[in-house]
């Protein structure tokens, strides 16, 4: 019986690679290719605005797309809440693909079928299919945590653009990934073509190999960093937040201690912070965990900002307080009930001091909890998005990017974009990884308006210098 509900579950592979890998062209693949497999796709990128979709081929499938951001955070919720919204039309698809970002780690995604008791019934892990640049993964394997995770996470490893390797480096390759992964079946491709068997429903993932890569694997990570549990009392309360870790404490208010705020990664800019107040039925640490899975959707919502002196709402929304600059920041919550208020903050007190006021003075939490302590990342890569009316000149563009490339190409790992060039009635899709770089004409603009979008992501990025770089390409 156990092997038979399994089999009922609906299997889920997940897409990853880092920046260039080739997933968006295995996906192009997947999605117009004669196989008779019906495929549901959700899709996350990495970036301040979001062209991977008009990269993906057009296909009777349909794409859904998470929120950008940091997807090791903010992706349990976004999965459980388009997942959901995918059950409710379970004779639509035999199966799912979910592609990340070129910068996640593939852990936080698999773990969602594990550590979620709804996710868990409906869904099975089938396997990790991660997209390896022969050409330029020895640049990141060092330097880039993300792209080793990412091997070592795999049950198939597709060694795409082998075709730009001799023999002797692609073996010296394939022995460098044996000593990192020694289980992942390996197959060398061009282009990312290959046969859908190979990487749709091929049943490798394996839970215990899970643990013993990573033996926190199934201690989920959360897109906020500490939770405090107050006994508020019905009537208008504040909440009080202070910058910095030079604070004094006022005596009353309530204090919780915890790490230095990392998150650079974050959705939030410096000088904010995201929060949500949810009420609770239980007492002491126990309200904290009877809400924190309603928190994890909370956090992946869109937030509304707030300045000082707002008054923040109790219950299923997500608040990005402007706290910048110097000197406390007041914020007013009306409780409607007396009861037990759970309050999550994106970053630590540490970063962010918090305290509870109500009329008769400070409120100490009955219960504190942090979270992700030892949670970071390479903050020093970063996108620029550009959106840019007008058309290109070709010439130009070329001469523009050939430039750029020879002279920061190591530090862009990654370049891609749909453009509009004079003269051209279709859209011309740019893609680039590191020096190399190569654009063509797509389908044609149709009713869509002629907009330039280009994204670049890696590191030392100079936003005012690439958009005047492009600027100086438009047709004048």
């Amino acid at each position: 019986m156990g092997e038979q509900r399994q089999d009922e579950r609906i299997p889920v592979t997940v897409l990853t690679g880092f920046l260039g890998a080739g997933k968006t062209t295995l996906l192009n693949h997947i999605l117009t290719g004669q196989h008779g497999k019906r495929i549901a796709v959700i899709e996350n990128e990495f970036g301040e605005i979001g062209v991977d979709n008009e990269l993906v081929i057009n296909a009777d499938e349909e794409i859904f797309e998470m929120n950008n951001g940091c997807i090791c955070c903010t992706v349990r919720g976004d999965l459980i809440r388009i997942l959901g919204s995918l059950m409710k039309r379970r004779d639509k698809f035999d199966s799912i693909l979910i592609e990340t970002t070129g910068l996640a780690d593939p852990g936080p995604v698999a773990q969602t079928f594990f550590v979620d008791d709804e996710m868990q019934q409906k869904l099975r892990l089938d396997g990790v299919v991660t997209v390896v640049d022969a050409k330029h993964i020895s640049l990141h394997l060092d330097d880039a945590p993300e792209a080793a995770d990412q091997v070592a996470f795999a049950d198939v490893i597709l060694l795409n653009k082998s075709d730009l390797v001799d023999e002797d480096d692609l073996h010296r390759l394939e022995r460098r990934i044996r000593q990192m992964n020694a289980v992942a079946k390996i197959h060398r491709t061009t282009n990312a073509t290959i046969d859908l068997d190979q990487v749709i429903n091929v049943g490798g993932f394996d839970l215990e190999r899970a643990l013993a890569m990573k033996p926190t694997f199934l201690e989920p990570e959360y897109p906020f960093e500490w939770a405090g549990a107050f006994r508020l009392s019905a009537g208008r309360h504040e909440i009080v937040m202070h910058a910095g870790g030079h604070h004094h404490h006022h005596g009353d208010g309530a204090h919780a201690h915890g790490h230095e705020g990392r998150h650079g990664h974050t959705n939030g800019k410096e000088g904010e912070m995201d929060v949500a107040l949810l009420a609770s039925a239980g007492e002491g640490p126990a309200a904290i965990d009877a809400v924190r899975e309603r928190a994890v959707l909370v956090f992946s919502d869109e937030p509304a900002v707030r300045k000082p002196e707002d008054a923040l709402s109790i219950g299923e929304m997500l608040h990005r307080l402007d706290v910048d600059g110097e000197g406390d920041k007041r914020f007013a919550v009306d409780v409607p009930a007396d009861g037990v208020y759970v309050l999550f903050t994106q970053h630590g007190p540490d970063a962010m001091h918090v305290h509870v006021k109500g009329p008769a003075g400070g409120i100490k939490p009955d219960a504190t909890r942090a979270y992700n302590l030892e949670h970071d990342h390479d903050d020093e890569v970063t996108s620029v998005g550009i959106v840019m009316d007008g058309d290109l000149d070709k010439k130009r563009l070329n001469d523009w990017l050939s430039k750029l490339l020879m002279e920061k190409g190591p530090d862009i790992f990654r370049m891609k974009g749909v453009l509009t060039v004079r003269g051209e009635p279709r859209r011309f899709v740019f893609q680039g990884v590191h020096m190399m770089f190569d654009g063509r004409p797509d389908r044609p603009w149709g009713d869509q308006p002629r907009r330039n979008q280009l994204v670049f992501i890696g590191r030392k990025l100079d936003r005012h210098e690439l958009e005047a770089g492009m600027r100086a390409c438009l047709v004048r």
